[in-house]
């Protein structure tokens, strides 16, 4: 009965999400052992479950607009770096479901994810059987030299507990990204999502709850807590994606801050520029 109820429901998605959608994940070139797991926990299976939810956030709910996509190398390892906004990382389902829906052939984007993540009840699993990874330099170096490409969000915690009155302006970046670079000789692309910095507009952050739930915020929003589990659900805002093209850094990976720090800059210098553009490009939130 168990594989009955599996085998209708990818009848069902193939409905939802079409054909293309599902022969584009038995094209995932990512190596799975007999059990159709990979090293780091994914199956690309649970992907054929996924997918209408993805492919109807993306394209019907937040009606994502994309520009730069041809900046994408079609192989070979590469590090999208991008702006974060909100506690519910639609702008990385987004960027990740875009470079696999619209690309050809697909690619498949791994997501760092803090630990807290990886030990939330059921979702935790699921995250990494959907191809998410614990973002130590450790297991992003293994995926890279195996010509993987990573998701980063260098703002960090700061980015997901980033206010609506604070919404893209970058926060501090970390170093551990262009560390990684350095050292796998992989290039950069900066990614600027608009539209995910308004999808949960968060008006206050009671920080002591946080640190007590271990959680990196707990906002509060015109409709969180007020509207309870529904007021988690995203404003219907309307997202833009900016693909940069691919920045590329010489240097030791052992350098000192200083100059890890100059590179760094020139990215989210960069980025920040790309926001901005963005942001004067578009009308209306919601258009």
């Amino acid at each position: 009965m168990g594989e009955f109820l599996k085998n209708e429901i990818v009848k069902i998605n193939t409905r939802l999400a079409g054909s293309d959608m599902m022969s584009r994940i038995d094209r995932i070139t990512t190596k799975v052992n007999e059990y159709g797991y990979d090293e780091f926990g994914f199956r690309p299976q649970t992907l054929k479950y996924t997918a209408p939810l993805f492919h109807f956030f993306k394209n019907k709910y937040f009606r994502t607009e994309v520009h730069g996509l041809q900046n994408v190398p079609k192989q070979g390892r590469v590090l999208f770096i991008g702006n974060h906004g909100g506690t519910i990382p639609w702008d990385g389902i987004v960027i990740g479901s875009t470079v696999f829906m619209d690309m050809d052939p697909p690619r498949l984007i791994r997501s760092m994810m803090e630990k807290f993540g990886a030990r939330a009840p059921f979702f935790g699993n699921l995250l990494f059987r959907l191809g998410q990874i614990i973002g130590t330099p450790e297991n992003c170096e293994r995926l890279l030299r195996n010509e993987e490409a990573i998701l980063v969000f260098p703002e960090g915690v700061g980015g997901s507990a980033k206010l609506y009155k604070d919404r893209y302006q970058l926060q501090n970046f970390g170093h551990g990204f262009m560390r990684l670079a350095l050292k796998t000789n992989t290039p950069i692309i900066p990614v600027a999502v608009i539209g995910n910095e308004e999808q949960f507009p968060a008006i206050f952050n009671l920080k002591s709850i946080a640190r007590l739930l271990e959680i990196p915020a707990a906002p509060i929003t015109p409709t969180f807590p007020l509207l309870g589990i529904l007021g988690f659900l995203p404003y219907p805002v309307k997202f833009r994606v900016y693909f940069g093209e691919p920045m590329t850094f010489e240097g030791d990976p052992d350098e000192e801050d200083t100059e890890i720090e100059y590179k760094v800059q020139a990215v989210k210098n960069t980025l920040q520029s790309m926001i901005i553009d963005g942001l004067h490009a578009r009308k209306h939130i919601f258009w």
